[in-house]
């Protein structure tokens, strides 16, 4: 139907880059005529396509093997940023300890470890001793497994732990006896991203699986979950179907039992929707028929098909709390009874706050009785962390105690014993302090530091942080952090002078980019350049709606806030087009593919790691289906539209002098598809008209979410060095 494009003149200095298989494959999608050239790139199996990527590896090996002999001398010489990188990660990381009576869990990682451990601390006849009880490295010295999750029992006796390999996120499920670490059930596969409620006593749980392959249709594999109730040391082919069945088929499920063993809890989420359905049951009930099954109470609903999400628990004092967006946004907290669970019976406790996103909570007594005495809650407030003190009865505000924490930086959790009392931990981090957990004591209204990560820094850079706001297209206050060596800037905290300088963004699924240690970050200021963090809609920093006006038909949105931020800190004098980069995964290499696509012009670099690209087709690979809720559906032609209107595979036009383009994939990736990397820079070696490299790094054994540290290092290395030389940073 159209011709075949033909190359552009490519510049004196360009790559000769691989030739792509390129067809001239147009489709009439409900009226919209749309190209796909490089269709036949989505099969990795293709002989065709694996000699492209092969010849892709080889083009990056030259490249980056200049990029090194350029940086030699500099501190991005590979040798030197491996080891400063070394240095920064050195502190490793704890955190927040799970109590369990007297034994308490809690993950830790050493600063030279690759993975973090699962270690219990009990008393011993000579004070608190610590055990290892899960090492990835232990049960692959390869480093390709990594620890997904973990679980202890109400009674700290039994710990559920999930494990995958190869970076596909295919968790297989086990349960090993704590006292002596042997495997006492499982393994259970087919529980990807499946919760453990574990019911008192420890001889059974709930968890979330999949259905068998041969019972669902081929290209439904990685749906119909249910949830089920398992019996310890039994064949899981005979665990009871509790809950799912007739449901939508991308649900997912959360499932948790009540710390005194009555009240069952199952909530449900259409793929990544910000929708929650959540049901109760009273598993004091029993078996009510002979068509009733125990652990299988009927379950009454909470809230159900309502445009909110809800977490619900019940608390030790036997009040149902509710978590919840509904009808605010920025969040609150209801209280009603398990007996009278729905919506109608709700109380706000703590109501929404209209200038920060309610986090989390911690409902406080002593210890002695259910009695509650006071509730603390964790806010949001421009992405930095409060917290406020309540009347547990009235929610009213109380003049305190209150924690202290140590700067403007991330609180995550408020962590209290099962068995109550008024100690409460929390972790805390901030741009330039690594993650520690401090506790604090109601009693006397104290905070002191719990533990902190077992190795040092040795030393962090001195820099600072400013918070700057932005004026979006549409009128919209768009926030973001800049991070800048001290010496870079004059008295006021302005730039001296225009500098090398990093743009990172995500802008999706609610979250929140808040203040956090990183390495990557300090070792680019560190060097003379600039690190910004940008806080766009789409993401959690404000609340549903401000998620909401950057999904589905508002996308756009979160691209022009992004585009805003940059064009700022180009008026502004922070930096310049040709040295300043952008940089995403996931969600984020999306917002790359769109930066690069949209405003070639205001950027010289850019790092688009595990992205999705192709969005006419993304819900037909990986979990893609299950997002449609943020991006809009292909084949419904509305939202056809909306997808069309940004997707960067679409919006390559020939002749266009595109930025250097690093795309860094991963063969094992599950979530998202290689295929979207290899299509748009095959689209943009084709179009441009630069001399800058548009190249792909592909790694395997490695998927979209945790890996080595080794390997997290290498990767890092590579991105910088080659931002570093597509910006110009000089030490």
């Amino acid at each position: 139907m159209t011709a075949t494009t033909p190359h552009p003149p490519m510049p004196t200095n360009a790559p000769d880059y691989p030739r792509a298989p390129r067809t001239e494959l147009v489709e009439d999608l409900h009226g919209r005529i749309v190209a796909d050239p490089y269709r036949t790139l989505e099969d990795a199996s293709d002989p065709a396509t694996q000699a492209w990527s092969a010849a892709q590896d080889d083009l990056y090996a030259q490249a980056l093997a200049t990029t090194r002999e350029r940086a030699a001398g500099t501190p991005f010489e590979t040798e030197r940023l491996t080891a400063r990188l070394r240095e920064l990660l050195g502190a490793g990381f704890v955190g927040a300890p799970a109590w369990r009576g007297e034994r308490r869990f809690f993950s830790r990682r050493a600063g030279d470890q690759e993975h973090a451990v699962v270690v219990v601390a009990e008393p011993g006849p000579d004070g608190e001793v610590e055990r290892v009880l899960i090492d990835p490295m232990a049960l692959d010295p390869s480093g390709t497994t990594t620890l997904d999750a973990w679980q202890p029992s109400k009674e700290g006796d039994l710990l559920a732990y999930q494990v995958s390999t190869g970076g596909t996120e295919e968790s297989v499920l086990r349960v090993l006896d704590v006292a002596t670490g042997e495997v006492v059930d499982g393994p259970i596969d087919r529980a990807r991203y499946s919760p453990v409620a574990w019911v008192p006593g420890g001889a059974s749980y709930y968890y979330v699986r999949r259905l068998a392959p041969e019972l669902v249709p081929d290209d439904e594999a990685q749906y119909h979950r249910r949830v089920w109730l398992h019996r310890v040391g039994t064949d899981p082919a005979t665990d009871v179907e509790v809950f799912g069945a007739g449901l939508e088929t991308t649900n997912y499920y959360g499932v948790s039992v009540s710390r005194d063993g009555r009240w069952l809890l199952v909530s449900a989420s259409a793929g990544t929707a910000p929708r929650t359905d959540v049901w109760i049951g009273d598993l004091a009930a029993g078996p009510r028929g002979a068509d009733e099954v125990d652990g299988v109470p009927p379950l009454r609903e909470v809230v159900v098909g309502l445009d909110a999400e809800t977490g619900a628990w019940v608390g030790r004092d036997g009040l149902l709390y509710l978590h919840t967006d509904l009808e605010a946004p920025r969040g609150r907290l209801c209280v009603t009874t398990p007996d009278e669970p729905g919506v109608e019976h709700w109380r706000t406790l703590v109501a929404q706050d209209e200038d920060a996103v309610l986090q989390g909570v911690a409902i406080l007594d002593d210890g002695s009785s259910t009695q509650a005495e006071l509730l603390l809650a964790t806010w949001r407030r421009h992405s930095v962390s409060s917290v406020t003190a309540h009347d547990p009865r009235t929610g009213a505000p109380v003049a305190g105690p209150l924690p202290a924490l140590p700067g403007l930086g991330s609180v995550s959790g408020l962590v209290t014993r099962p068995e109550g009392g008024r100690e409460v931990w929390f972790s805390y981090t901030d741009h330039v302090t690594v993650p520690s957990v401090h506790r604090f004591d109601a009693a006397t209204g104290t905070t002191t530091l719990w533990a902190a990560p077992p190795g040092a820094v040795a030393r962090v850079p001195d820099v600072r942080v400013a918070q700057i706001e932005v004026t979006s297209p549409d009128g919209t206050t768009v926030r973001a952090f800049v991070v800048a060596r001290a010496d870079a800037l004059d008295d006021d905290g302005r730039p001296t002078a225009p500098a090398p300088t990093v743009l990172y963004g995500y802008g999706g699924f609610q979250i929140s980019l808040d203040p956090a240690y990183s390495a990557t970050t300090l070792a680019w200021v560190e060097a003379g350049g600039v690190y910004v963090v940008a806080n766009l809609r789409g993401g959690g920093e404000e609340g549903e709606q401000w998620h909401r006006d950057g999904m589905r038909a508002h996308k756009q949105n979160v691209f022009d806030d992004f585009h805003a931020v940059a064009q700022h800190l180009v008026d502004a004098g922070w930096t310049t087009p040709d040295r300043l980069a952008c940089w995403g995964g996931s969600n984020g290499g999306l917002l790359v593919g769109a930066a690069v696509t949209q405003r070639p012009d205001l950027f010289a670099a850019a790092v688009c790691s595990a992205p999705l690209l192709d969005m006419v087709r993304y819900q037909r690979f990986g979990l893609g289906v299950t997002w449609t809720e943020e991006y809009g559906d292909a084949d419904v032609p509305t939202e056809l539209d909306w997808l069309l209107g940004y997707s960067p595979y679409h919006r390559v036009v020939d002749g266009t002098a595109y930025p250097a383009v690093l795309f860094t994939v991963f063969e094992g990736d599950t979530r998202v598809d290689p295929l979207h990397a290899r299509k748009l820079a095959a689209a943009l070696q084709h179009a441009t008209s630069s001399d800058r490299p548009v190249l792909i790094r592909r790694e395997t054994g490695v998927g979209h979410g945790g890996r080595s540290l080794t390997r997290s290092i290498g990767l890092t290395v590579e991105q910088l060095q080659v931002v570093a030389h597509g910006t110009g940073l000089a030490p």
